[in-house]
């Protein structure tokens, strides 16, 4: 790893977990030496109670192991207890970077923002304290039993240390085999889990039209191309575990063979005892071994888990605490902005500028693609800037911390999500309820009557989505939200859209009083109510700026333009020939 690059997070997450880790390998260690008491109480019995015939010594050896047995089995869940408890802290370290980084890798159309990334988390969570872990950590303990194996006889030794290996190359060779169907398999899981989660997203419009079955089969070709994938990677993992568990059923009958050829031959030290002991421990060398073979599936999807959750932290870094600034009091000021989507070379805006005072409202008119929506986007920091800037009271937008910002604007985008919860929930920002303030916004938007006529009045729930409601009420329900405590700098995006004329009309009521204090506005429209209580008017065409300029002047360099493309004398209302100076 390059010392000048930062240490992964998760990597020092894991590190941080290190005392977890250390306790649970001593726990483990004491435990599987007492795993070793049956081959020390039989050779007790053979020595002391045969020889001796004293039920004494009989019931004395059968307590101690006894106690022995009762003490593992205390061990193994106070160790099982403490990976479960590493696997708790290790998730509060972790899951809220980790949905703040979804939700970042979202916004900015980065790889990783989907629900995937959580689901890795919990993947490596559930491994901290999964048995084929567990088992890594008596790898130690197996070197140890191979040195007593060695002291017992190096016949024996050597039989299990050539195990061991082929035991190894079973599970290298099904590491090989099974990764690449696995990782199909999951790619095509992922695939088909997305397509399904669109499809629903979009059900009305499926059923509607009849495209139920054809998009079925699609889910269909590749869902069967996971199991297919999955079914592989299981055939070729059961081949090797089921090598894996005849190799250690063969060692343990070796052993004994090899043991009872050595006695027969006198060069078994210890007698009789140490050729069953042999066998014994020769199946405890194994064991761990055995387990991770039998497991390795859950390595492997702990392994691609860490890698891709490692590379959506490593794309979308941790916001770095900024400055405390003042509240703004909605100074507008955009710099020759040009901008596109995230991700994309492509530019959307292309050196747009404009200044707005506290308590104006600024109207953005064009065609569709013009980039209003873009606009939108910007001004409230979602998307960053190619180059210019978007400054609210002399501070950049975007770099601004948003949760110091947030409760300051109010956004309403084209395509109005509401989340599950009540209707205040979902006004009120999901945050502590201010009523009088939660009540005024409904007002402002015409809402008020309606939501008091509700069973529950403001605790109603909404609905997946808003699925309770309709669009009109959506659109109004996000329009007081937007508004809700009355921000500094509020951008609707095609706010009328779905609003009838008595929402119309509430719409400009509610801008006129807001403005009055002191509240600024930028509307995206495609109608001409907003246009009655704008101050200014920017009319965009392909990302530029045609016009921009107070609303009277603009309006009427607009007219003329239309008079004269009509009369064939002059250049189209779109035409970068009728500029109005802003």
């Amino acid at each position: 790893m390059n010392p000048n690059q930062p240490a992964s997070e998760l990597r020092e997450a894991l590190a941080a977990l290190n005392p977890y880790f250390r306790r649970a390998l001593w726990f483990g260690l004491v435990s599987s030496l007492l795993m070793l008491v049956p081959s020390a109480y039989m050779l007790e019995v053979y020595d002391r109670v045969v020889n001796s015939r004293s039920h004494m010594t009989l019931a004395m050896l059968t307590v101690l192991v006894l106690a022995a047995y009762a003490l593992m089995e205390v061990l193994e869940w106070v160790r099982a207890e403490v990976m479960r408890e590493a696997s708790r802290v290790f998730d509060e370290r972790m899951s809220a970077r980790v949905f703040t980084a979804i939700f970042e890798a979202s916004l900015k159309r980065q790889p990783g923002g989907s629900p995937q990334a959580m689901l890795d988390l919990r993947t490596l969570r559930d491994f901290l304290y999964a048995p084929v872990l567990l088992a890594l950590m008596e790898a130690p303990v197996s070197l140890l039993i191979l040195v007593l194996l060695f002291a017992i006889s190096p016949v024996l030794g050597w039989t299990s240390l050539v195990a061991a290996v082929l035991q190894v190359f079973v599970g290298w060779r099904n590491e090989r085999s099974t990764q690449p169907p696995l990782l199909a398999a999951n790619r095509s899981a992922s695939a088909a889990q997305q397509y399904a989660d669109s499809s629903l997203r979009n059900a009305q419009v499926i059923e509607a039209m009849g495209m139920l079955t054809d998009i079925h089969h699609r889910w269909l070709n590749r869902q069967r191309e996971f199991l297919s994938q999955q079914a592989k990677a299981s055939l070729q993992a059961g081949i090797y575990q089921a090598a894996s568990k005849f190799l250690q059923t063969t060692v343990s009958s070796l052993l004994l063979g090899l043991g009872a050829w050595l006695l027969l031959h006198n060069q078994l030290a210890g007698g009789g005892g140490y050729m069953i002991v042999g066998s014994i421990l020769g199946g405890r060398v194994l064991a761990p071994l055995v387990q991770i073979v039998m497991q390795w599936q859950l390595v492997v999807t702990a392994r691609d888990a860490y890698d891709r959750l490692n590379a959506v932290l490593t794309a979308v870094p941790p916001r770095q605490p900024s400055m405390a600034l003042p509240a703004p009091k909605g100074a507008l000021q955009v710099d020759a902005l040009v901008a596109g989507a995230p991700g994309s070379a492509v530019s959307i805006l292309k050196g747009v500028s404009f200044a707005l005072a506290p308590g104006e409202v600024l109207a953005v008119v064009g065609p569709s693609a013009a980039g209003k929506t873009t606009l939108a986007r910007l001004l409230v920091g979602v998307w960053p800037a190619m180059s210019g800037k978007v400054r609210l009271n002399g501070a950049d937008v975007y770099t601004w911390d948003k949760s110091e910002l947030g409760p300051h604007v109010g956004y309403l985008p084209q395509g109005v999500e509401l989340l599950d919860g009540s209707v205040a929930d979902n006004i009120a920002r999901f945050g502590k309820v201010d009523q009088a303030q939660l009540e005024a916004a409904a007002r402002a938007v015409g809402l008020h009557e309606l939501i008091e006529a509700m069973p529950q009045g403001y605790a109603s729930p909404v609905g997946r989505e808003g699925a309770v409601l309709s669009g009109g009420q959506r659109q109004r329900l996000g329009l007081a939200r937007a508004l809700y405590g009355r921000p500094a700098l509020v951008v609707l995006d095609e706010p009328n859209s779905s609003l009838d004329e008595q929402g119309d009309a509430a719409l400009a009521s509610a801008i006129g009083q807001m403005k009055a204090g002191g509240t600024t506005f930028v509307v995206m429209t495609h109608r001409t109510s907003v246009l009655a209580v704008a101050d200014k008017v920017l009319m965009l065409r392909d990302g530029q700026t045609q016009m921009v300029g107070p609303r009277d002047e603009v309006m009427k360099a607009l007219a003329e333009a239309v008079a004269k493309a009509r009369a064939g004398t002059g250049p189209g209302p779109g035409s970068a020939a009728a500029p109005v100076p802003g």
